[in-house]
């Protein structure tokens, strides 16, 4: 069945170079968390197809079980690790059982969680904050704050899976995601050069929206334009390689343009969506 004519303009299909892939992955322990479903399930699937040794975190053990079997009958290999990184506990134990691993190379921060919910709904929901902010902000900082030295002595790299709205106006609705998104994204990035300063490599990905179990529960994207998972999978894959540090969307240029020149705009669309939906 052929795309929709949106989905095509915006997120055209790419290849990886399967020649410069296999240089940067054969050989190599890559972790990625979230590797259950969605973005990380397919990058998992995507780079078992080399030689390496692939980290599963996540608090799926079936689905995670299912994937490991599909990596090693691609010929490589898989180890799991249970966590729930909404839990301080879960981290710590995860930073444990990597410590036993031996040397990492790549860790892919894939693991996160969206929610959309007015303000009027959330003053009874401070949890909203608190678990959002768990696992899309301090979950990562605490595994990269004890992985850093083991990337310093591989010489290793870190792919921050971020959203596109981080770098655009912030959104009525979006309060606790974008947040949380934002700060980890910003600590990242302030860290980028201490990083390359010990010979770790650090990057991140912008995407739009993209077709995960994530957004299902929200009827408003059931006809929006987005990214297939497994184009997302090859998107990070590339950036494994490639010589730049940030990937986002060919249009997202238009978006941060438009933010920069029209706040006062934005601000007054945004009044005008939520009275009109409130009343």
């Amino acid at each position: 069945m052929q795309r929709p004519l949106a989905e095509r303009l915006l997120f055209p299909p790419q290849q990886v170079n399967e020649t410069k892939l296999a240089k940067a992955v054969n050989g190599k322990t890559i972790v990625v968390s979230g590797a259950s479903f969605g973005i990380g399930h397919a990058l998992c699937l995507l780079l078992s197809r080399y030689d390496t040794h692939l980290v599963l975190i996540a608090r799926t053990e079936e689905a995670m079980s299912i994937l490991a079997k599909s990596i090693e009958a691609n010929g490589s290999r898989a180890t799991i690790i249970v966590a729930d990184l909404y839990q301080i506990d879960d981290a710590e134990a995860v930073l444990a059982r990597l410590a036993t691993i031996g040397a990492i190379d790549i860790f892919i921060s894939n693991a996160g969680k969206s929610i959309m919910r007015p303000l009027v709904q959330s003053l009874a929901r401070y949890q909203d904050i608190t678990r959002t902010n768990s696992l899309n902000y301090l979950a990562p900082v605490k595994i990269l704050l004890g992985l850093t030295p083991l990337l310093t002595r591989s010489k290793g790299m870190i792919i921050n899976v971020s959203a596109l709205n981080v770098l655009l106006l912030p959104a009525p609705n979006w309060a606790a995601y974008q947040a949380s998104k934002t700060a980890f994204d910003q600590w990242f990035r302030c860290n980028w050069a201490e990083w390359k300063q010990l010979g770790i490599t650090a990057k991140s990905i912008y995407f739009p929206l993209v077709k995960t179990r994530m957004i299902a529960p929200n009827p408003k994207y059931t006809h929006a334009p987005a990214m297939e998972v497994q184009q997302a999978a090859i998107r990070i894959a590339k950036l494994i390689y490639q010589d730049k540090s940030v990937s986002k969307p060919w249009w997202a240029i238009f978006p941060q343009t438009a933010g920069f020149l029209a706040s006062k705009l934005w601000n007054a669309y945004s009044f005008h969506h939520i009275s009109r939906h409130s009343s």
